[in-house]
């Protein structure tokens, strides 16, 4: 339609001088009551945003980065691009949809992690708070038991990203901490000493048709050494993983 065609033109033009981000370039196209009554919330030098979440935010509230995150949040849980949702919502005279949805996010952040420390909050800042608050806010959580996890997590030398600890405690998928994994040297090791069979199923394979395994697993207490460690053959392991 016009507005994307709008767009597009904004997007070649705007090269010179200093370059407009995407949700400025937005702001443009889709400009009317709605975009006016959202900025006075995310927008502005000391707006209520800022002071109230502004330390769990990328960006900047000026160059329209907290409103560019809250749109996209509330985007998705309509299953919208922000494009569609500000299209929708262009002749709107108020923005207090989009601003009680965003403190509602944070509310739930704040009643199931309780830790809002220094420290705790350079972990949490500019994290995907809203597309998780639409998966997870019907998930029985325990602000205890999160916050036990969460200091065993930070300090397990297993665990590599540290931020990666949150969206670990709300999807269980142990890929979001980075865990330590065996290194070259180590698998070499491990090939030589089993002389490249699979204790699986007995069959001897090429190293590169290998992988290393923890025979202890991570989540039961098993770290990343050599004597908690074996190659097993590509589909012995994938069986493994998968059980």
């Amino acid at each position: 339609g016009a507005n994307s065609e709008k767009l597009d033109w904004f997007e070649t033009i705007n090269i010179a001088g200093e370059k407009l981000t995407n949700q400025e370039l937005k702001n443009a196209i889709y400009s009317g009551s709605w975009v006016s009554a959202a900025k006075k919330y995310f927008s502005k030098p000391k707006c209520v945003v800022q002071q109230q979440f502004g330390d769990y935010l990328k960006g900047t509230a000026e160059r329209q980065e907290f409103l560019e995150t809250a749109i996209s949040w509330i985007a998705a849980r309509e299953d919208k691009t922000i494009e569609q949702y500000m299209s929708d919502h262009q002749k709107d005279e108020s923005a207090s949809e989009l601003y009680q949805y965003f403190q509602e996010v944070f509310a739930w952040v704040k009643r199931i992690f309780s830790n809002h420390s220094k420290e705790r909050v350079k972990l949490m800042k500019g994290q995907e708070w809203g597309i998780w608050y639409n998966k997870y806010k019907d998930k029985p959580f325990n602000a205890e038991e999160l916050e036990r996890k969460i200091i065993d997590l930070i300090d397990n030398d297993e665990v590599q990203k540290k931020s990666g600890i949150y969206h670990y405690l709300l999807s269980g998928q142990e890929k979001h901490l980075n865990l330590r994994a065996f290194s070259d040297k180590d698998k070499q090791k491990m090939y030589q000493k089993q002389n490249g069979v699979c204790p699986h199923c007995q069959q001897k394979f090429e190293l590169s048709q290998m992988d290393a395994d923890h025979i202890v697993p991570w989540s039961q207490g098993g770290k990343t050494i050599l004597e908690n460690g074996q190659m097993l053959c590509k589909p012995c392991n994938q069986t493994k993983s998968n059980k």
